[in-house]
């Protein structure tokens, strides 16, 4: 095939799956361009996802009619001169590029009008090809409505994911862009319904209250570090987490980046604080000098590259340790008794040296590579154990006829709950009304998930509803479940749900009530009496599948009388 010029028209739709990748981008690139402008009032109206219409109103310094059909043509900005300027990047947008992407893969309306003049102008763009200029009157400031978005690619809208997960990706953004400019006066509506709407006081905590709810905005941490590198914002402490790390933003000179290295920044703070597969919620703003990242090295501009990444990673990480300290100070643990001789830390203990080798084969029983192989337990069942008793608040140590069983309460508790609720599956759980009922606030990408199960939440036996924006009322939980905080069971329906999952209906209520039973399980470190631990070992024994928690954890370790006797040097000791 003979080597050829693309059409323009090519070109475009090709330059624009760089810029324009699902609706999302569209939001991110008004907003952007919005903010450039000085804009102190941002309204955003979404219908069906994005698909059929985003429009974007701000009333920032507008646009000159001359300037018109240049604002839409590709790489025409008024932000750079030479390459030289690429290093000296202070604006969110410089490329030119988004309203020439959006108006070739749409059918896009551009309205704007200079403070300075007293007539705007209109102009239309219909997949790439623009119509001519006309005058009319409008506010100052700018209006870009665009309809049906990749009607002239086919190919590109197929790949478009729900119409939840895309307007959770506009919601999660205009969230985001909403604590980087506090100052701004936010509006979200999506189809018709508000789901955000800022006053543009400046005050960030106001607006993660609003977001999070008063309680996890009271609790939020302050980070404040100015020097060379700036660190500023909020981070959860040590108890307040999630199961993924979604509400981890970084902002780099106001622009909204994600990167790896910052993240592992932030979580190295945390390092030995959290527990396994917990996560802190965190909104951190650096500030640094423009030469000091390059941020032309992605085409949304969604990532960044630092001069000097190991000072970056050092900023963010002193200054997250430093919030945590000053605020939830951590206490210093000693050595662990088990690692040196008390007396003669340079000396191991030579009793220990028999518990490494326990220890090495445990760890190689659990890996399955075991010199003594464990016997197997008839049908994943467990047979008739005696309870011993309670280690460390956390683990019960019971006998069996074929050796000792270590069982974590917690994951135990779990499958408990969790098999007890499915059996009620072919009937309407009973419920248990609050005395009073509990108020949960949720961010808006949140709000919807939730919205999207509540009929499933009400066969379980709890009664949720709508009391206000992004607000529920929890009337009742299932009386299984009694005891628990209601508004963190609820809480942790939405909290784990991955991106673009479109299980079965089935599959969704195992998931939801797998949730809500780790929430409502007894934890480690809560003493148990005789009795409570008696009570959880025979319902574990009549559990369908006793041995994983219904996220897959063991329940327990089996040690066998054999792998004991070994240790003991009773039988073939070594």
């Amino acid at each position: 095939m003979p080597i050829r010029i693309l059409a323009d028209d090519v070109a475009s739709q090709i330059a624009a799956g760089e810029v324009v990748e699902r609706p999302a981008s569209v939001v991110k690139e008004l907003m952007e361009n919005a903010l450039d402008a000085g804009a102190q009032a941002i309204s955003i109206r979404v219908e069906q996802a994005g698909r059929k219409l985003i429009e974007l109103a701000d009333d920032g310094s507008g646009i000159e009619i001359s300037d018109m059909q240049l604002a839409v043509a590709r790489h025409a900005t008024s932000k750079l001169n030479s390459a030289e300027d690429l290093f000296h990047i202070r604006s969110l947008g410089f490329r030119g590029e988004a309203l020439a992407s959006i108006g070739s893969v749409s059918r896009m309306m551009l309205i704007s009008r200079v403070k300075s003049s007293n007539i705007g102008a209109r102009i239309l763009i219909e997949g790439g090809r623009n119509g001519s200029i006309e005058q009319v009157g409008i506010p100052a400031g700018t209006v870009v409505r665009v309809e049906d978005l990749f009607y002239n690619v086919p190919a590109r809208l197929k790949f478009l994911k729900s119409d939840m997960t895309e307007r959770g990706q506009i919601n999660a953004l205009v969230t985001r862009y909403a604590l980087a400019y506090p100052w701004v006066r936010f509006e979200l509506l999506q189809d018709g319904k508000p789901v955000l709407r800022t006053t543009g006081s400046g005050d960030r905590r106001e607006i993660l209250a609003q977001l999070y709810g008063a309680d996890v905005a009271h609790q939020m941490l302050e980070v404040s570090l100015e020097e060379e590198i700036a660190v500023t914002g909020y981070i959860s402490p040590v108890a307040l987490t999630r199961s993924n790390r979604r509400e981890i933003t970084f902002f780099v000179n106001g622009r909204w980046v994600q990167d790896t290295a910052l993240i592992s920044a932030l979580l190295q703070a945390y390092h030995t604080l959290l527990m396994i597969g917990r996560y802190p919620l965190a909104v951190l703003f650096l500030q640094l000098e423009p030469e000091e990242v390059d941020v032309n090295v992605h085409p949304a501009k969604a990532e960044v590259r630092f001069r000097q990444p190991d000072k970056v990673f050092s900023a963010v990480q002193r200054s997250v340790k430093r919030a945590l300290l000053a605020y939830s100070p951590v206490p210093n643990l000693a050595t662990p008794y088990w690692s040196a001789h008390p007396f003669q830390q340079s000396t191991i203990d030579p009793a220990w040296e028999m518990a490494g080798d326990l220890r090495s084969e445990l760890a190689s029983v659990h890996t399955g590579e075991a010199i003594t192989p464990q016997p197997e337990l008839p049908s994943g069942k467990v047979p008739l154990l005696r309870l011993v008793g309670q280690v460390g608040a956390a683990y019960l140590v019971a006998e069996g006829p074929d050796g000792l069983y270590l069982i974590d309460q917690h994951a135990a508790h779990e499958r408990v709950l969790f098999e007890k609720i499915m059996r009620q599956h072919t009937q309407k759980a009973v419920s248990q009304t609050l005395m009073e009922p509990a108020i949960i606030v949720l961010p808006p990408q949140s709000t919807q998930l939730l919205e999207q199960q509540l009929g499933v939440l009400s066969y379980f036996g709890f009664d949720v509803e709508p009391f206000g924006p992004n607000t529920f009322r929890v009337r009742a939980v299932p009386a299984l479940l009694v005891g628990i905080d209601p508004a963190a069971a609820v809480r942790v329906v939405v909290e784990d749900f991955e991106e673009d999952e479109a299980p079965l209906a089935n599959e969704v209520e195992a998931k939801i009530i797998a949730r809500v039973c780790k929430r409502a399980a007894v934890k480690a470190g809560q003493i148990l009496t005789n009795e409570e631990q008696q009570a959880l070992l025979r319902d574990l024994e009549a559990c369908q599948s006793p041995r994983t928690c219904p996220h897959g954890r063991p329940t327990m370790i089996h040690l066998s009388v054999d792998l004991l006797e070994r240790q003991f040097g009773r039988r073939g000791s070594r």
